[in-house]
């Protein structure tokens, strides 16, 4: 049977987004050995946690709207978008469930804002810094992106692209205090935007990037191999309940 990921509609208030944004995250999982599970936004809390009792993982992935700013003790500013707060209820969900059992975790872009917020960090609401971080969709290399030798994502990143390695990058926000036991993984090295954040734990696979690896699946290494350590990551995780019992026998 193949391991199941929870995957949140990625907004609760446009569809259009949603057809046009979900594909692509579903592919990857599928392409890296997972079978999807998308949670409905509007859905009552007690459907929501009987589909995660049945997955083995979490990807919080990007959304078009912005993370409320009150929830890190901000006004939002004229260019912060408004909130979706269907879509912050569900990864609250989300999150309390893979925080409480360890299951792995992937937030890309919105995602792992939306993880760094939920652990008490905070964001910049919109960025002003000469580099172009919202380029596109289309644009597979934006700009490079500085890995942090020792990380968790360093070891997922081939000798030969450590000293150039580019991503794609579509967001006006980022991370500005990281959240509590995050540390960062990688920066854009021109203007010093947080680009990845990784929990400070071995046993606790939690990653989030700022760039889209769904949308570069097919053509970069680096996408693929986060992919595949976050399904692997999920593949080898087991109930602590039953850990702890084993343990006691």
């Amino acid at each position: 049977m193949s391991v199941r990921i929870a995957i949140p509609e990625p907004t609760g208030i446009d569809p259009d987004y949603n057809g046009r944004s979900l594909p692509a995250y579903l592919a990857a999982l599928q392409s890296a050995g997972a079978e999807a599970v998308v949670i409905p936004l509007d859905g009552p809390q007690e459907s929501v946690a009987k589909l995660l009792a049945g997955v083995q993982g979490i990807l919080l992935p990007g959304s078009r709207y912005d993370v409320d700013p009150q929830r890190y003790g901000e006004d939002p500013v004229p260019e912060c978008s408004g909130p979706d707060p269907a879509r912050a209820a569900v990864d609250e969900l989300l999150l309390q469930d893979a925080f409480s059992l360890q299951k792995p975790i992937l937030g890309i872009c919105g995602g792992a804002q939306s993880l760094n917020v939920w652990r008490n960090g905070s964001l910049v609401q919109d960025l002003k810094t000469p580099v172009n971080h919202r380029p596109g969709r289309e644009v597979a290399e934006a700009h490079p992106a500085r890995i942090a030798p020792g990380s968790r994502l360093a070891q997922l990143v081939p000798e030969d692209d450590f000293a150039e390695l580019q991503v794609n990058s579509s967001h006006h926000q980022a991370i500005r205090s990281v959240g509590d036991n995050l540390l960062v993984s990688a920066v854009s090295p021109q203007d010093g935007v947080i680009e990845a954040v990784e929990l400070n734990s071995a046993r606790h696979f939690v990653v989030g990037v700022q760039w889209h690896p769904e949308r570069t699946y097919a053509q970069n290494g680096l996408s693929r191999a986060i992919f595949a350590a976050f399904v692997q990551a999920a593949t080898e995780w087991k109930p602590r309940e039953i850990e702890d019992s084993a343990a006691q026998s």
